[in-house]
């Protein structure tokens, strides 16, 4: 037979013919066209040969008319093997029911470890990862891949600077950096106070030094504030001046907002596909059914598969389809506008320093064109205007001069 993989499963049947006129029934076979081949003499009266399952009735109707023996001595092929199995059914049932659970088990977390992180934080983390479905005894199939686990876990916690995640086998692996206060800088040596901008003194507190200016005072770039050196003029002391000058300072922005915009909102309807995936090559398992919408976002999410800690070269990928639609949104002018302040002073405030605040606003110019709306903004905002400056010998003589000014000698008068 040409086609040897059509024959095997098909199945094969090994036929031995024996007694005289056995070359008479392979003729008549033949003629039947029934498909024979391994022609072979056994004997001078007995011959073998091979047939296909399918064509057994043909050979069992010749033989009747036969006055020799003829022997089905052995069967190959896919439907013998089919009932070998069957007959072991058992031992293969168990076989892959094995398997399957240590699949599954080397799916599951049993563990997970965190390094870098003091008991207070590792605490926080580990409710953290309880929140979001990271915990002992799940499969990892319906966690969160490590990197959205990672930014979830940055969002969610405060004193972090950068948490590592990683998934080994049936292991998450963390990875803390915490943050370190700030140690407060040691002082290289004697220094003033000084303003870092324009700006009109609300208050003072100085710990160190001696203040140079008063509340309600206006101070120019530069102009000291608090001085470093204090005593008389006999005995001047040099120190490093301390504490915090708020003023209040002044910021322009220019911000525009569109009356009209367009987005897209989620509608609420998905559906969800499950795979397998080797190399580059998927195979549906679950969730056949295409979806049907006009507009959709995709989340596409791939798990590693695992067999006793060892990453197999498949993976399963559950894909989601997000129903969307396209919407618009049209504000008034005075919606318009109101939201542009919100957007200005919220984009101030990521800019400003620590302790900053916004006191006040007023809107120096206002155009509606073009169907948006643009404000010029004036914002007034409290800060330390403080900074560190230091103390020179130029300082020094400068602050004796003043003194001897003020006060002057005897002599002198």
């Amino acid at each position: 037979m040409n086609n040897q993989w059509l024959a095997f499963f098909q199945g094969i049947i090994f036929v031995k013919v024996q007694g005289q006129g056995a070359e008479r029934f392979i003729n008549r076979l033949i003629r039947s066209r029934v498909p024979i081949w391994n022609v072979s003499r056994q004997s001078e009266q007995a011959v073998s040969f091979s047939c296909s399952l399918q064509h057994i009735h043909k050979v069992r109707r010749a033989a009747r008319t036969f006055e020799g023996d003829i022997y089905f001595y052995r069967g190959e092929g896919f439907p013998f093997l089919l009932k070998r199995l069957w007959k072991s059914s058992g031992f293969l049932i168990g076989a892959i029911a094995f398997l399957v659970v240590i699949l599954l088990l080397s799916n599951v977390v049993w563990r997970i470890d965190i390094r870098g992180a003091s008991p207070k934080m590792e605490h926080q983390i580990r409710k953290e990862l309880a929140d979001i479905g990271i915990e002992k005894g799940r499969f990892i199939f319906s966690m969160d891949d490590p990197e959205t686990v990672q930014h979830k876990l940055l969002n969610r916690i405060e004193g972090v600077t950068w948490i590592g995640v990683e998934v080994k086998g049936s292991t998450f692996h963390f990875r803390v950096v915490e943050k370190n206060a700030p140690k407060e800088k040691k002082r290289n040596g004697p220094q003033h106070l000084v303003a870092a901008k324009e700006a009109v003194i609300v208050k003072l507190f100085v710990k160190k030094g001696q203040a140079a200016v008063k509340r309600d005072q206006f101070v120019h770039k530069g102009q000291l504030l608090v001085s470093g050196l204090i005593g008389t003029e006999e005995k001047l002391k040099e120190v490093a001046a301390d504490g915090e000058v708020f003023g209040e300072t002044w910021y322009k922005t220019t911000v525009e907002m569109p009356i009209e915009t367009e987005f897209q909102v989620l509608t609420g309807q998905q559906v969800k596909k499950h795979m397998l995936q080797v190399d580059t090559f998927r195979f549906p398992i679950w969730g056949f059914k295409n979806h049907s919408f006009a507009n959709h976002k995709e989340d596409e999410q791939v798990h590693s598969v695992s067999f006793l800690g060892m990453k197999l070269p498949v993976s399963y990928v559950e894909k989601t389809y997000y129903e969307s639609r396209r919407t618009s949104r049209s504000y008034t002018e005075k919606e318009a506008e109101i939201r542009a302040r919100e957007i200005a002073r919220r984009d101030l405030e990521a800019k400003l320093p620590e302790k900053a605040e916004i006191h006040g606003e007023k809107i120096l110019q206002r155009q509606f064109t073009n169907g948006k709306v643009k404000l010029s903004i004036h914002f007034q905002v409290l800060e330390n205007i403080a900074v560190a400056k230091p103390i020179t010998q130029g300082d020094q003589k400068n602050a004796r001069r003043k003194k001897h000014n003020e006060y002057p000698t005897r002599e002198s008068e």
